[in-house]
């Protein structure tokens, strides 16, 4: 007996109750009609910027929300905020992810209810948010130019479960040997089908792509819903 070792896969139990708690915070935003979007990438690769963009972009057609995300700080928050769009910082006082517990959290202080969309910035990381179900509908990321195009290779579970990609800071082109058709060719191999987008969110080019795509998300998410009730799009 003594010599007997139980050996308990914390880790399974934390992923499994996570996606309990997802499922549950996808199936509340399908009850006030509010489309979840997780955006993810590295630090400094433009993810407030594409959120800033993005709010100029729709141009009030949608009542849009923000949870900014980080170790400490809240700066992003204090940006959105100066344009008018209701936002929530949560502080994750070290952790590398959001998960639907702490996304939980920012809905509520936000008040779901009012809104059509949210936009999640989740910490800049390639690695833990991938493997936290956040309760979004989509998942889009970033990848910038400066990072290089071979991340798909490097962090192949983050290009897995996005459904856009978006390739940031393409001014920097000229001045990079980032391989725009390999970056592509490397994401599809992971994830057919992936929606990918060229922007640069310094001159505006691409972006108003990425607007389209989301404002007929946005609305195609509120009509389903209209629609005898159907079940709540889930992962």
């Amino acid at each position: 007996m003594g010599n007997d070792v139980r050996m308990i896969e914390v880790r399974e139990d934390i992923l499994a109750d996570n996606n309990r708690m997802a499922k549950d915070v996808r199936q509340r935003l399908c009850d006030t009609k509010t489309l979840l979007i997780n955006l993810m990438s590295s630090p400094g690769s433009g993810k407030t910027s594409l959120i800033l963009r993005t709010i100029e972009g729709l141009q009030g057609a949608v009542r849009l929300g923000v949870i900014e995300a980080d170790i400490d700080s809240k700066v992003d928050a204090e940006k959105v905020a100066a344009v008018g769009i209701p936002a929530v910082q949560l502080r994750t006082g070290g952790f590398c992810h959001l998960d639907a517990t702490m996304v939980t959290q920012g809905l509520e202080a936000l008040s779901a209810r009012d809104l059509d969309l949210i936009i999640i910035e989740n910490v800049g990381n390639l690695v833990c948010p991938a493997e936290f179900d956040t309760g979004a509908h989509k998942n889009v990321m970033i990848l910038s130019v400066p990072e290089g195009d071979d991340k798909p290779l490097k962090y192949p579970l983050m290009f897995t479960v996005c459904d856009v990609l978006l390739i940031n800071k393409i001014d920097y082109l000229a001045l990079s040997d980032f391989d725009v058709a390999a970056a592509r060719e490397r994401a599809l191999a992971l994830k057919p089908g992936i929606k990918i987008f060229e922007v640069s969110c310094k001159t505006g080019a691409g972006v108003a792509e990425w607007i389209k795509w989301l404002k007929q998300e946005t609305d195609d998410f509120l009509a389903g819903l209209r629609e005898k009730n159907p079940p709540c799009p889930r992962k």
